[in-house]
């Protein structure tokens, strides 16, 4: 919920004047960075204590991680690969919200990683899939010589 208020004040907080340079905003308790980029904003929400110039950097590398996932920074683009860009801003961010120093091609490489697990996982599916075919098809002939049988007895 606390986030979402402070998402909720950043609009009124934010001054009239938009240039292409960060801008940042600082309240009692957080201080907001932000960035346009076109019609939408990349907005970082950080405590008064935080490296400013570390933040500028990691707002940096998030605004040109978007338009690489997204495929450009329409609200359109971002809302369909706004799965992909969570996983691309969990490559950037670690879980205590501390920039990881990876550079846009590690980002890039990192997310097109195939997951050994998950190729387990759809081999097994598949043969599971193609046994199910295998066993229906079993039971259509099976079926079939049960009605030619009926079909024989009743003529004969």
């Amino acid at each position: 919920m606390r986030v979402e208020g402070l998402l909720a004040a950043f609009p009124k907080l934010m001054g009239t004047g938009r240039s292409k340079q960060h801008q940042f905003v600082d309240t009692d308790t957080v201080r907001y960075i932000y960035q346009p980029i076109e019609s939408l904003f990349i907005l970082l929400i950080t405590n008064r204590a935080s490296n400013i110039v570390e933040d500028l950097e990691t707002l940096r590398l998030l605004s040109k991680v978007v338009p690489d996932v997204a495929g450009g920074v329409t609200e359109e683009k971002v809302c369909d690969a706004v799965f992909e860009l969570i996983f691309a801003f969990d490559e950037v961010l670690t879980s205590g919200g501390y920039k990881e120093g990876l550079p846009l091609t590690t980002i890039k490489a990192n997310l097109e990683m195939e997951s050994h697990e998950e190729k387990l996982h759809m081999m097994i599916k598949q043969s599971k899939e193609d046994a199910a075919k295998d066993e229906m098809k079993r039971q259509a002939k099976a079926i079939k010589e049960r009605q030619m049988q009926m079909m024989k007895q009743q003529l004969g």
